[in-house]
């Protein structure tokens, strides 16, 4: 669009476009002579003005958060899988046809030759008229043969190694119409300031790299205006709001206060931690928290609904609706592997010693009936982490002798993020254990592969 107006075409045909530009520059929060001046000028005057100024103070571009850029096949795409490139329509610009054909270099692999350099890989390109050629003689350097690979699929004959789970969209939790905390139980926050950088250098940057001698430094604490504790507050329970509104019954007035006072008990309570003296200033501590807000609503979101849900409404995939270990499609690995015996899947990939560990004993301990490494089978559980809706790919499932199905993950070093999955994983549980007619399942997490048996042994043997 802004291309489109600097060339001096229309851009009005677009429904309220006028309107929509026009709040954006008002929603700027400009001097009232400087919002008119920038009124009085041209659509593309107006586009240039607000996109070179994205974020900064001051300046008319200084509250967008988000540039959207459609351009994908030229620009942003940023795919590691294309192996081909056909080109179907007319190209303007020799320019236009590398940055197509750079698609296609998204290294796959990263296998070395002997020299320690990365192995040459290829993409068939076709009707991308580029010009630029070099001359390698007549025949070239052959291609390398690719290395062995194996091909990891469905065995047949294993049906009774079938593992399935259901495919939950999301999860509704129907809240009680007083919310009450108990603060006892709820985890603390660390908010660690290492993390969290109150100053960014800043320097202009060409072909990717940067020019350090024009570095400026944009101290955070000059915009503490911004980072009102009360408006803060209010933005967290804004968030919390959202989440929660569509499945509180009563008044959504009563459940704004209700946030509100929620958040206000949690920042001032010791359940958030801050492990810098020099963070405990008052000012630096009001910046903290605007940078992690995601988080620390995140965080409390976690328990006003553990706390405060009368029952739990897992909405599935209307198109897949079960998953199933039956359904994996094939495909080829180069990576290390071995045949299994108690998977419906042919093979095991190890990504590591002790994810190999972890398959041995599911192979050989007797109380596990039937298991699979969650390997391209599309097994995910959605959480939220930073304000954003995030994917969690458990490592293994295991069914026991017992009938429960384990959902187990393997970790070495634990995080805030981590918990975060932990406990979507566990509301996952709650849900579909309430829902019914997928048997009985349960979930742990293991930091030590030492712990691995007793983990399989102990949730064997509980009934």
């Amino acid at each position: 669009m802004l291309e489109k107006a600097e060339r001096g075409e229309s851009v009005t045909k677009d429904k309220d476009y006028d309107q929509r530009l026009t709040e954006i520059i008002e929603a700027a929060g400009l001097p009232s002579d400087k919002t008119e001046d920038l009124l009085a000028l041209k659509q593309q005057e107006q586009l240039r003005a607000l996109v070179d100024t994205v974020g900064k103070r001051g300046q008319p571009g200084q509250k967008l958060h988000n540039v959207i850029s459609v351009a994908m096949r030229s620009e942003g795409w940023d795919a590691a899988n294309v192996t081909h490139i056909m080109g179907l329509r007319a190209f303007t610009s020799q320019l236009l046809c590398e940055q197509v054909i750079g698609r296609g270099l998204r290294r796959v692999a990263h296998d070395m030759d002997e020299q320690g350099l990365f192995l040459p890989e290829y993409v068939n390109i076709f009707g991308v008229p580029l010009s630029i050629f070099q001359d390698v003689g007549e025949e070239g350097e052959a291609p390398p043969p690719p290395k062995p690979s194996v091909r990891i699929q469905v065995e047949p004959g294993r049906n009774h190694l079938e593992i399935r789970w259901p495919n939950i969209q999301r999860i509704d939790a129907v809240l009680k119409q007083e919310l009450v905390m108990d603060w006892e139980n709820v985890q603390p926050l660390t908010l660690d300031p290492m993390n969290t950088p109150l100053n960014a250098e800043v320097a202009p940057s060409l072909t990717g790299f940067v020019n350090l001698s024009m570095a400026s430094e944009i101290d955070l604490e000059k915009a503490v205006d911004d980072f009102r504790l009360q408006n803060l507050i209010f933005r967290a329970a804004r968030k919390l709001y959202l989440q929660s509104a569509d499945s509180f019954g009563g008044d959504k007035q009563f459940l704004a206060v209700q946030l509100i006072r929620i958040v206000e008990v949690f920042l001032d309570s010791d359940k958030l931690d801050i492990p810098s003296l020099w963070h405990q200033d008052p000012i630096r501590k009001q910046i903290l928290f605007a940078l992690n807000m995601d988080t620390v609503a995140g965080h409390v979101s976690r328990f006003v609904s553990a706390q405060n849900t009368e029952k739990l409404e897992a909405i599935f995939d209307e198109l897949n609706p079960i998953g199933s270990t039956a359904r994996m499609r094939s495909w080829l690995t180069t990576r290390p592997c071995l045949a299994t015996e108690k998977s419906q899947i042919s093979h095991v990939v190890y990504d590591s010693a002790w994810e190999k560990a972890v398959a041995d004993l599911c192979e050989k301990v007797p109380q596990v009936v039937a298991w699979v490494k969650n390997d391209h089978l599309d097994f995910i559980v959605r959480y939220l982490w930073r304000g954003s809706s995030r994917n969690f790919v458990p490592d293994y499932l295991v069914r026991l002798n017992n009938g429960k199905t384990l959902v187990l993950e393997v970790k070495g070093v634990d995080s805030e993020q981590n918990r975060a999955k932990r406990a979507a994983m566990e509301t996952w549980i709650k849900a579909v254990n309430e829902q019914g007619g997928f048997g009985h399942w349960c979930f742990e997490v293991v930091f030590e592969p030492a712990g691995t048996r007793d983990v399989l042994v102990r949730h064997a043997g509980i009934e």
